[in-house]
């Protein structure tokens, strides 16, 4: 949809407000590349805050991108050099509007990301959404991500690009089962990252080594952008 959002302004936050996990804090203090990467997770999230309060007010198709510390950019050596800027460069006429957080789970899209697109009134022409790792990382929050995940395919919009996991662990595969029944019922778009691309890394990280550099969110551009012109 083409219509702009009226009133003062759209105030989101694309910080969690959760504090640093205890394993990336202590590494932040021992390693230096890990300590470079989080310095750059407050101002990508404020870089974010600016664009999308100046995309709100424009005019154009609009695009929502749901996601993590991937879709922040976190990692790349400018916060619009991550997937979601770099897919920007091949979407121009879309304004953009990120709302992803660093250390985005499931239940991050579902009660606050949704809510916001919501808020905006206009009607999204493309949703992308890249979220679930941190929740298969996480021994806590494993068994509660096929609900979640269940809820949150629901409840996009119909025709949004979601992406699968890599790997072949347990969690990861019934997270695809769950993406693969919603896209052959006709909901959404699969963004394939079981694709042989994503199995070497190697050049394509970043100074922590987690984060993908300018070159690893480049394929992940790539993998989405084919998504999307699959229509």
């Amino acid at each position: 949809m083409t219509g702009s959002v009226t009133g003062t302004g759209f105030e989101y936050s694309n910080l969690s407000g959760r504090p640093t996990g205890p394993i990336v804090s202590l590494a932040s203090l021992l390693l230096p590349g890990v300590r470079a990467v989080q310095r750059q997770v407050q101002p990508y999230a404020e870089d974010w805050e600016q664009h999308n309060r100046e995309a709100v007010q424009s005019s154009g198709p609009l695009w929502v991108a749901f996601g993590d510390s991937m879709a922040q950019g976190v990692g790349a050596s400018a916060y619009d050099r991550g997937w979601v800027g770099q897919l920007a460069d091949v979407l121009p006429e879309h304004r953009l509007v990120n709302l992803s957080v660093y250390g985005g789970r499931v239940s991050d899209v579902l009660e606050r990301q949704l809510p916001a697109m919501e808020s905006l009134g206009v009607e999204p022409d493309l949703v992308t959404v890249i979220i679930g790792s941190n929740d298969l990382f996480s021994k806590k929050l494993r068994p509660g991500l096929p609900a979640a995940l269940a809820e949150l395919l629901e409840r996009l919009p119909e025709g949004s690009v979601v992406a699968t996991q890599p790997g072949g662990q347990a969690g990861a595969l019934e997270f695809n089962r769950l993406v693969d029944e919603a896209a052959a019922a006709g909901r959404i778009r699969v963004a394939e990252f079981r694709d042989p691309r994503t199995r070497s890394w190697r050049g394509k990280l970043s100074r922590d080594h987690f984060h993908p550099n300018d070159l690893g969110y480049a394929g992940m551009a790539e993998i989405v952008a084919e998504a999307i012109e699959r229509g």
